[in-house]
């Protein structure tokens, strides 16, 4: 599949001084740093989780309001996404074929995982290295299968949830709004399936919809650009709140979740990427600016529009193909979430609590995280899926608190490989089925996050596609 309009390459006038500064990963890996320093200087004045000083509730407010925004569009641009990619099918060739095979390599990725996380499980013993002095906290999920089930029935239109507490500081209730982002998938797939059904009738409420959809990207945009910023609050304020000593005692449970995460990004995406002719370099160098944001922002419905432009900008998907099998993936495909922590950490509690697992039960492990990914729901943590897992296999529930000091440093590292197999699986089935654009997946890039796209001002997609790598998109979030 070839494109057109091929434009000539702009001659990118910057030094290399501003290059750097100017790029997107830079900016991470100094927000990174600067965090850290931050947080250890926060530390070395004093502070505690329990007891701040200014500095750390500086960076507490920060981080947390960076994550606050995520969280504030996940409603709208989740059921807008999922309504918008089921009715892109209409527009497809073969959609139910194209459904099928994205399906089916997202369970033998999540199994090929899972196998990984079972084998290190098993070769590392997290949980028998783990040193005394553990103690157990209150996980703030605790799932069942039937409590799962029942979950799924919506409450309201949107899952939206109000909690009051009494604050007997402050002399008043206290109300804050939440949602079930399960029964937002849930309606959202409902509404999506009507509409297609519904035929031309429906067609003003999924234009309607798209260019919704493409408002709330616009707004998550700006949100992604001020990235460097919320990981500068994020990491600084994890540092002060668990210092190194909490994180030693589990240093061998983090070591093997690390390790897998990195045999299935760094060993089987490329294994995969290579049996299909396709470029391991060109793979991760499109992908990159995804995978960069997921592991700051922990969260791949956040991190979901840009998850999608790479993946039809950088790899060459087909966007009527990509807009249904990006966001899909966002929500059920988690080999990071759903397959390698969960069966790890299943694992490490019976090892810790001196549980001897049979062969039913790591079969177990194995169909829970093939088939129960959509527990993690695309949002920051994976403690729901960890419940089930236990749940499942009759383990003890106070493992899980045991695992949630260190839980925000692994799920940088688990949303980050998340994301990348949410734009290879695209990619692999546009290959087998000839629909990949595979001179703009060859094309050079330069570092650049993107083909020239400078006709495309509002960053939603629509300029055609070209080859010629320019800094002139007005919206450039990539790696260098």
């Amino acid at each position: 599949m070839s494109t057109t309009a091929r434009a000539q390459k702009a001659p990118d006038t910057r030094g290399p001084v501003r290059k750097l500064l100017t790029s997107f990963g830079f900016q991470i890996l100094a927000a990174l740093v600067l965090g850290i320093a931050a947080g250890l200087l926060a530390r070395q004045l004093g502070a505690t989780a329990d007891a701040p000083n200014g500095l750390s509730a500086t960076l507490d407010t920060i981080g947390g309001s960076y994550v606050t925004l995520l969280r504030a569009a996940v409603v709208p641009l989740i059921f807008t996404a999922i309504v918008a990619s089921i009715s892109n099918l209409r527009r497809v060739q073969n959609a139910a074929r194209l459904a099928g095979q994205t399906l089916l390599w997202f369970a033998i990725t999540a199994f090929i995982a899972v196998t990984i996380g079972i084998a290190l499980g098993l070769v590392i013993q997290p949980g028998s290295r783990a040193g005394a002095g553990l103690e157990p906290g209150d996980p703030y999920t605790v799932g069942t299968w039937w409590n799962f089930l029942l979950g799924l029935i919506p409450q309201n239109f949107l899952g939206l949830t109000v909690n009051s507490s009494f604050d007997p500081e402050a002399g008043a209730v206290a109300s804050s709004v939440g949602f079930n982002i399960l029964q937002v998938i849930v309606v959202a797939t409902v509404v999506g399936i009507a509409a297609l059904k519904a035929g031309k009738k429906a067609e003003p409420f999924l234009v309607f919809t798209e260019s919704l959809l493409k408002v709330i990207q616009r707004v998550l945009w700006w949100i992604i650009r001020i990235a460097p910023l919320g990981t500068f609050g994020l990491i600084g304020a994890a540092v002060v709140e668990y210092g190194w000593d909490k994180l030693t005692s589990l240093a061998w449970f983090a070591a093997a979740i690390y390790i897998g995460l990195a045999l299935v990004l760094f060993v089987v995406y490329p294994a995969i990427v290579k049996a299909h002719g396709l470029s391991i370099k060109q793979y991760f160098s499109g992908v990159w600016p995804a995978v960069q944001l997921a592991f700051v922002s922990r969260s791949s419905i956040g991190t979901l529009p840009l998850t999608e432009r790479v993946t039809e900008r950088n790899l060459g998907v087909p966007r009527s193909y990509a807009s249904f099998a990006v966001p899909f993936g966002a929500t059920t495909k988690m080999d990071g979430c759903a397959a390698i922590y969960p069966a790890i950490a299943a694992i490490f509690v019976a090892q810790f609590f001196g549980i001897e697992l049979n062969i039913v039960q790591y079969l177990l492990i194995v169909l829970v995280s093939v088939v129960g990914s959509a527990a993690t729901a695309g949002t920051t943590g994976a403690t729901v899926m960890l419940t089930l897992t236990l749940s499942t296999l009759g383990l003890p529930l106070e493992g899980v608190g045991l695992l949630l000091a260190i839980d925000p440093i692994l799920d940088m590292g688990r949303t980050a490989v998340n994301v990348a197999g949410q734009a290879l699986i695209p990619t692999i089935v546009a290959k087998r089925e000839g629909i990949l654009d595979e001179e703009l997946y060859n094309a050079p890039r330069e570092g650049l996050p993107f083909a020239d796209d400078s006709g495309d001002a509002d960053g939603s997609g629509d300029a055609p596609k070209t080859d010629a790598v320019t800094d002139k998109d007005p919206e450039p979030v990539g790696a260098r």
